[in-house]
């Protein structure tokens, strides 16, 4: 059943064609709707925010695209509401999500005894880290130590007419 679902989606959805951008009218073309229904959809599905351009124009880009074709499928292909269709598109972008937080999870002790190095190595490899964080921090002390010191020698400005003669109270000599 999921193959002829996917079957029948690839031969009723255009193929996109591979750029960066698509105004709204190529949109409308390829997902077989007019524009102002594009538009109705930027209201209705968070997922729909194609950029604009200086002038306001849209743009949109391939991953938006897909989006309309999706929302297009839901609502038009299978006779979902918008609200239907909004809740299937937030239930599909779910899983995905939990996926994600779950990789950048903190790992657990469990994990931790896992890791390679053995405990002599551990500590060697801490002792190291330790040492150049220590020489970094003296490092930078120094540094701020100078950059705190008063500047000795401040170079004193000319004043920018001190290298014109006085002239005579004619304005053309002769």
């Amino acid at each position: 059943m999921a193959t002829q679902l996917s079957q029948k989606r690839a031969h009723n959805s255009s193929p996109i064609p591979d750029r960066l951008y698509f105004k709204i009218g190529d949109v409308a073309r390829i997902c077989d709707v007019e524009t102002y229904v594009l538009r109705f959809w930027e209201t209705q599905f968070p997922q729909l925010k194609p950029n604009k351009s200086g002038t306001g124009q849209r743009l949109y880009r391939r991953r938006d695209v897909e989006v309309a074709l999706e929302i297009r499928d839901l609502v038009h292909g299978q006779g979902y509401t918008l609200s239907g269709a909004r809740q299937a598109l937030d239930q599909a972008k779910r899983p995905r999500a939990n996926a994600q937080k779950a990789r950048y999870q903190e790992p657990s002790r469990d994990s931790q005894s896992r890791l390679p190095l053995a405990g002599s190595e551990a500590t060697v490899r801490l002792d190291a880290v330790v040492r150049t964080v220590g020489q970094a921090r003296v490092e930078l002390r120094e540094i701020a130590a100078l950059l705190a010191l008063p500047d000795p020698r401040t170079p004193r400005r000319r004043p920018r007419l001190s290298g014109m003669q006085e002239c005579e109270d004619t304005l053309f000599p002769a």
